[in-house]
C-alpha cells in the first residue's frame, strides 16, 4: 500500500488549492515545494494579481472563472482572511483593440454585467486615465484583486487543517510511474511512493514535464511600483479600478490601486514583454532602463502615476505558443494530472484549477470543462512574447 494517495509537487497557486481540495476529500496528500512557503522566487508573488469575468484571451474561461469567484469567497468564509477585493475593473483601448473587443464579446456571450465608457466620460469618472480621443473602455464592477501570497498561505493552512503533510525546502528531482501501478518521487531525503500524482511546476515544467510534449518558454517578467505626483489619494481602491490599457501598437500594460497605504505606491507592470530565461539564469536585478521605458509609456496612460519610483520586482511567465493553459491528465500516464503553462493570467483561476486537479486525481476527469487546455492540441509557432 503506498504512503499517500495523492503527491503533488509545487505548493504555489495551484498546488497549495489543489493539496488542499484533495485532503477536504479525505485524500493523504503528500505536498512538496523547492522554497519555502513564503518566497518571491516563481509566479504566486507581488502582493496582487488581477481577477476578473470578462475575459479578452477567450470566452471559453468565463465558466471556470464564475466558479473560482465562489471559490474564492469560500476561502474568505473558511479562512476569515481578506483575500480578495472588487474594485472594478476597466479594460481600454481601441474598439477593435483585443483588450476592449474581446472582452466585450465575453461579457455579451455570457451576460456579464458591464458597461462601456467613452474617453469623455472615463476621464470624468476616472481622472487618472488621459485616454486618447478613439479609445474606449469596457468596466466591469466585479473585477478587482486577489493576494496572492495570502492565497497561497490560505490554501496550504487549509490543506494542512485537513492533514495533508506539506514538505518545504524540497525540491523534486525526478518523478516516475511505476509498472506495477502507483508513482514514485525523488528528492534529496528519499523517495516517496503514491497511488497518483499532481504536478504544478510553474516555471519548472521543462524540467518537469519534459515528456509532456508542449513547448513552454519561460520568460522575466517585472512588477514596478510608483508613487503618483501628488500621492495615493487619487489612486485608492474606492476611486480608482484595476486595469488594462492597450495601445495602437498593441502593448498592454496593466495596473493597480495603491492599496498598501500612503507609503506603497501604486503597481504596474506591462504584459507579456518580458525576456526568455530559465530559473537559474532569471536576472533578478531591474534596470534603469526598464524603469524609464515604463515610465515613458504611462505619461500617455496615466500622467501622474509614474511621478517617484519605488520598487521593482521580477517573475517568470510560463508561456504556451497559444497562450492557453495545460490542464489534464498527462497523455501517456492516466495516474498524473498536470497543470501548467500559465502564461501570465493564471492566478484568478487558482482555486477551480485546484478543484479541477483533485477531480483529475480521484477520477480522472471532471465535470468543468477543459478542451481548450489539452496538451494534445495544436500549436501555433513558438511563444510569442509579446496582468496578472
Amino acid at each position: 500500500m503506498a504512503a499517500y494517495d495523492v503527491i503533488v509537487v509545487g505548493l504555489g497557486g495551484m498546488g497549495s488549492s489543489a493539496a488542499y481540495h484533495l485532503a477536504s476529500r479525505g485524500q493523504r496528500v503528500l505536498g512538496l515545494e523547492r522554497f519555502g512557503l513564503a518566497h518571491n522566487l516563481g509566479s504566486s508573488h507581488g502582493g496582487s494579481r488581477i481577477i476578473r469575468q470578462a475575459y479578452f484571451e477567450d470566452p471559453a474561461y468565463v465558466p471556470l472563472l464564475l466558479r473560482a469567484y465562489e471559490l474564492w469567497e469560500r476561502l474568505e468564509r473558511d479562512t476569515g482572511q481578506d483575500v480578495i477585493s472588487q474594485t472594478g475593473g476597466l479594460f481600454l483601448g481601441s474598439p477593435d483593440s483585443r483588450t476592449f473587443a474581446g472582452s466585450l464579446r465575453a461579457a455579451r456571450e455570457w451576460d456579464l454585467p458591464h458597461e462601456i465608457l467613452d474617453a469623455a466620460e472615463l476621464r470624468r469618472r476616472y481622472p487618472t486615465f488621459a485616454p486618447g480621443p478613439e479609445e474606449i473602455a469596457l468596466f466591469e464592477a466585479k473585477a478587482g484583486f486577489v493576494r496572492p501570497e495570502a492565497a497561497v498561505a490560505a490554501h496550504a493552512g487549509l490543506a494542512a487543517s485537513h492533514g495533508a503533510e506539506l514538505r518545504y525546502d524540497e525540491p523534486v528531482s525526478r518523478w516516475e510511474v511505476l509498472p506495477g501501478g502507483g508513482v514514485r518521487v525523488a528528492t534529496a531525503a528519499g523517495l516517496y511512493h503514491a497511488d497518483r500524482l499532481v504536478i504544478c511546476p510553474g516555471a519548472w515544467a521543462p524540467q518537469l514535464l519534459a515528456d509532456l510534449g508542449v513547448p513552454i518558454t519561460i520568460e522575466r517578467q517585472v512588477m514596478f511600483w510608483f508613487q503618483p505626483q501628488h500621492g495615493v489619494a487619487a489612486f485608492a481602491p474606492e476611486r480608482q479600478p484595476i486595469y488594462i490599457h492597450e495601445d495602437a501598437a498593441g502593448s498592454q500594460v496593466y495596473g493597480f490601486p495603491a492599496i498598501d497605504g500612503p507609503q506603497g505606491g501604486a503597481k504596474v507592470a506591462f504584459f507579456r514583454r518580458g525576456q526568455v530565461c530559465t530559473p537559474e539564469t532569471i536576472d533578478r536585478q531591474v534596470s534603469p532602463a526598464e524603469v524609464s521605458a515604463i515610465q515613458a509609456h504611462l505619461a500617455g496612460v496615466l500622467p501622474t502615476l509614474p511621478g517617484r519610483y519605488l520598487k521593482a520586482a521580477t517573475c517568470m511567465y510560463s508561456l504556451t505558443p497559444d497562450q492557453h493553459f495545460v490542464i489534464s491528465a498527462h497523455p501517456q500516464h492516466p495516474e498524473v494530472a498536470v497543470a501548467c503553462g500559465f502564461s501570465g493570467h493564471g492566478f484568478k483561476f487558482v482555486p477551480v484549477v485546484g478543484e479541477i486537479l483533485a477531480d483529475l486525481a480521484m477520477s480522472g476527469s471532471t465535470e468543468h470543462p477543459l478542451g481548450l487546455f489539452d496538451p494534445r492540441r495544436p500549436f501555433p509557432g513558438p511563444a510569442d512574447s509579446s496582468e496578472d
